[in-house]
């Protein structure tokens, strides 16, 4: 069997190549990137975004019922790119996963505990053969009350069982495009190692979102295009942003690029 080939190692999930590469692995990551949707998410200094691109494939099929955007807990949501039927089996385990730790602790679930999880569940997929890797990866957001804080939240898992805080992350079609637009956001200054972490407002952590999107696919949003929902300091809950709010957005940001092309 040549080397630098799948050569029949992908047949079989636990088997590694000689290279030390699981190749199911890998092409769950593939699944992702071919779901042809790009998502991304953003933390402010109060606020968490997760924004996805709104496709309805089919011309009969009710709009309403098309999403990517899922609530597991009133707080905590997350959005799912990939295979949309593994999405909404994982959605099924960690609703079930955070109502089972409500109910034993008396207290809502920890949204790194909630990654936690995921990934441990994503990590065992790999491991046996009578599983497959699930093609999704999540980017989920919610706030963490702790006493008077409130710590807003943004971890991603993926189908290896990987999962990290992040302050800005995307997945999908265009992630590498969307992580080098979010990284200039957040670059360090010169001399210095360690990144800048900017104070973002509501409004500009939904625009940063709006703008790293609307950069990747280069062509303007449209508030119908795509998908939004956002936690708050002054709204613990995961809420959906209505197509005016979006509207109104995308607006600012458009007068703000604007306002920046004049003074250059």
């Amino acid at each position: 069997m040549a080397r630098g080939s799948s050569a029949g190692y992908d047949r079989h999930i636990t088997i590694f190549s000689p290279e030390g590469r699981l190749y199911q692995v890998e092409y769950a990551f593939k699944a992702i990137k071919t779901s042809g949707l790009t998502s991304v998410g953003v933390r402010g200094a109060d606020s968490c975004v997760v924004l996805t691109q709104r496709k309805v494939p089919d011309k009969l099929y009710d709009p309403e019922s098309v999403t990517n955007m899922y609530a597991i807990t009133p707080n905590i949501g997350l959005v799912m790119t990939g295979i949309v039927p593994d999405a909404r089996a994982s959605v099924k385990k960690l609703r079930e996963e955070a109502a089972k730790f409500k109910f034993n602790n008396g207290y809502d679930i920890p949204v790194s505990y909630l990654a936690k999880r995921a990934a441990d569940t994503a990590q065992v997929y790999t491991q046996h053969a009578n599983m497959r890797p699930l093609g999704i990866a999540m980017i989920i957001i919610g706030i963490d009350v702790e006493g008077e804080k409130k710590v807003p939240q943004l971890f991603r898992c993926d189908p290896a069982g990987y999962y990290v805080g992040y302050k800005a992350t995307s997945a999908g079609a265009k992630e590498q495009e969307a992580n080098n637009f979010l990284e200039k956001r957040f670059k360090p200054p010169a001399g210095s190692n360690v990144a800048v972490d900017p104070k973002l407002s509501h409004d500009d952590t939904v625009q940063l979102a709006l703008a790293c999107l609307q950069n990747v696919l280069g062509a303007d949003l449209k508030a119908n295009d795509i998908e939004a929902c956002v936690v708050r300091h002054d709204n613990l809950a995961f809420t959906r942003l209505s197509a005016d709010e979006l509207e109104t957005q995308l607006t600012a940001l458009a007068e703000r690029d604007d306002d920046i092309a004049g003074r250059d």
